[in-house]
């Protein structure tokens, strides 16, 4: 039986089961004769993407039904029946992209089950609606151990402290290499996580210095922190979660404006957490997540078990305004469990057989995802969820040149003149001496991958276990955050070092990110004032001003009775100035407060007038 009658049969039996007649006439007989090919010629046939993917293996029991076309796409008359679940009601919500919706299943389907999907797609200016198909099968979805990684040990001397701030105790950033002439503007985004300061994200100055710092409560962490765009304005953007030991996160993304107030969350749709490793957003208002999916999976064939647990890498296109998934796909299915370097697991625990770990939409209708565990990257149609090529592994498209072939690999992204960049690990176990940076360049004609250049630190050898980034800067610089390590090296066009630094002993950061930014911080800035030996010091901050020149800092008898007695120029996160011969306290009160300025000497915030005690 084809795919085609099977959907015929799927339209009939969600009438018989609206009339309440019959049984469901969608067997597991009828499931036995779909061939992967056969999906994959009614994948290219439909006008519009489906999700799950025609021939998905381990779709979510809690899917909806996803189609994703041109502007104006407008869905209607869709039926889903399940082999076992029988005939599934639901309701239609439209994407706020105007690019086509998704259905929402009222109830969800069965563990192992096939589902065959139909409905109609209409484009508008009077076209004829077409049919749209999908075939899949559901997974068996495996609970595994939520235990989080162990605390790394760290130094106290690798925290930072402030009087004026104590909520704020991050990680050190020590610069080794101090910004030459040359280095990109901009601030450092990192996330550090681990080691004893507090996680959460962090904006710093080149030197080290901290311009903000978003303290995350305990057993929380982040990744993925940097800026981007969000409907035309600037905002900052991260994953938060818990990192479990099983190696990977469960969490959701947010979106914060330029005064650090979060305007958007984004979550993992279908039943799914969002995953620590990727959250991109796109000028059309959505994002592209990732998600970790553990699953029961019979590995006996690679030496494993009958009923083992396998962990599926998910990629999902998310809607952020409605929050619906817009694409959904699958790694099983499309990339081989014998791909993977990773020893098949002979008991219960997770065999994370591929590892996606970055996402970079392309220009065709494409998208380009790295694989740590299959060494491999990977071109994929959107349309059909198939690969246009693969880079590395063991079915390569391409024969790879000299250098050009990466372990482990992090942050595989398009750059311009349809170079590849990479974060090559390296590591873990090591295949290299050190990790690199590198450029890909493709020759499709010829069907041959060629280094285009390489970034190694000259100075001492970095070999990065996991994690890591390389990210494109302007003028042609690069920079390399080290992941676990946690150091972090800008390079030039050439390869020369404008600039190198690290966090603290312990501390680990996914990504590093370098670009500019302007925070408006809603909050006034902060005071505090220590009495000692006849004198009063008075330190002022204000967590996430960009724009702050010098401060001034006033004292006297009352909240309305303050003059100045020091103007001090912003030098680091926090300002400090003594206060001599302070009015005699408790004899008469003594109050101080800070104006933050302007370089033109505007006050652009006050702060709280303190009572010295």
């Amino acid at each position: 039986m084809t795919i085609r009658q099977l959907l015929g049969l799927a339209a009939a039996a969600l009438c018989a089961g609206l009339c309440g007649c019959g049984e469901s006439v969608f067997s597991s007989a009828d499931a036995a004769s779909i061939t992967p090919a056969r999906e994959l010629a009614e994948a290219k046939a439909n006008p519009v993407a489906v999700s799950p993917i025609p021939g998905t293996e381990d779709a979510s029991p809690y899917t909806q039904i996803s189609f994703l076309g041109a502007r104006g796409t407008r869905i209607s008359g869709v039926t889903v029946v399940g082999s076992q679940s029988g005939n599934h009601s639901g309701k239609l919500r439209r994407y706020a992209t105007g690019t086509g919706a998704s259905f929402l299943l009222n109830r969800p389907l069965s563990p192992g089950e096939q589902v065959a999907v139909r409905a109609l797609a209409d484009f508008g200016a009077g076209t004829n609606a077409r049919p749209v198909t999908s075939v899949f099968t559901v997974a068996r979805p495996a609970v595994v151990s939520q235990s989080e990684f162990p605390k790394e040990a760290g130094e106290a001397s690798a925290v930072q402290h402030y009087a004026s701030a104590p909520a704020l105790t991050p990680s050190t950033i020590s610069i080794t290499t101090p910004a030459q002439p040359g280095a990109a503007p901009g601030y450092l985004f990192t996330a550090p996580y681990q080691g004893l300061g507090t996680a959460g994200e962090m904006i710093s100055e080149q030197d080290g210095d901290l311009v903000w710092f978003h303290p995350l409560p305990h057993g929380v962490s982040s990744t993925n922190f940097h800026a981007e765009e969000y409907e035309g304005r600037p905002v900052l953007t991260w994953w938060q979660g818990r990192i479990l030991q099983v190696g990977f996160g469960q969490g959701e993304d947010v979106i914060y404006d330029d005064s650090y107030k979060q305007i958007a969350t984004v979550r993992g749709g279908n039943g799914y957490r969002a995953d620590l490793h990727e959250f991109r957003l796109t000028r059309e208002g959505t994002a592209w997540i990732d998600e970790f999916d553990p699953i029961h999976y019979d590995t006996s064939s690679l030496g494993g078990v009958r009923d083992g647990i396998l962990t599926d890498s998910v990629v999902q296109e998310i809607d952020v305004k409605t929050g619906l998934v817009m694409w959904e796909w699958h790694a099983l299915g499309h990339i081989s469990l014998r791909d993977s370097t990773m020893q098949v697991q002979r008991s219960s625990y997770p065999w994370d057989y591929v590892h996606i770990n970055s996402i970079d939409p392309g220009s065709s209708g494409d998208l380009l995802l790295s694989s740590r565990n299959t060494c491999a990257l990977y071109d994929v149609s959107l349309k059909t969820g198939a690969f246009n090529w693969q880079l590395g592994g063991p079915h390569s498209t391409f024969k790879l040149a000299a250098g050009a072939r990466t372990w482990f690999q992090h942050d595989a992204e398009w750059q311009q003149g349809g170079l590849i960049s990479a974060f090559d690990n390296g590591a873990s176990p090591v295949e290299e001496r050190q990790s690199r940076g590198v450029l890909l360049r493709i020759d499709y004609a010829h069907r041959t991958v060629a280094l285009a250049q390489a970034f190694t630190n000259p100075t001492h050898a970095l070999s990065a276990a996991a994690q890591g980034n390389t990210l494109s800067l302007p003028g042609g610089d690069w920079l390399m955050g080290y992941g676990n390590l946690p150091n972090f090296t800008e390079y030039g066009p050439s390869g020369a070092v404008l600039l190198d630094g690290t966090l603290g002993r312990g501390v680990q950061d996914f990504r590093t990110y370098l670009s500019g930014w302007s925070g408006h911080p809603s909050e006034p800035p902060a005071i505090a004032a220590t009495p000692s030996g006849g004198a009063v010091t008075v330190g002022t901050s204000w967590n996430g001003a960009t724009e702050v020149a010098s401060w001034r800092l006033l004292s006297g008898p009352s909240p309305s009775s303050l003059t100045a007695f020091a103007t001090v120029p912003k030098s680091g996160f926090e300002a400090t100035a003594t206060l001599t011969p302070p009015v005699s306290v408790g004899v008469q009160p003594l109050y101080v407060q800070s104006q933050a300025l302007s370089a033109g000497g505007a006050v652009l915030g006050t702060s709280a007038a303190l009572r010295v005690t």
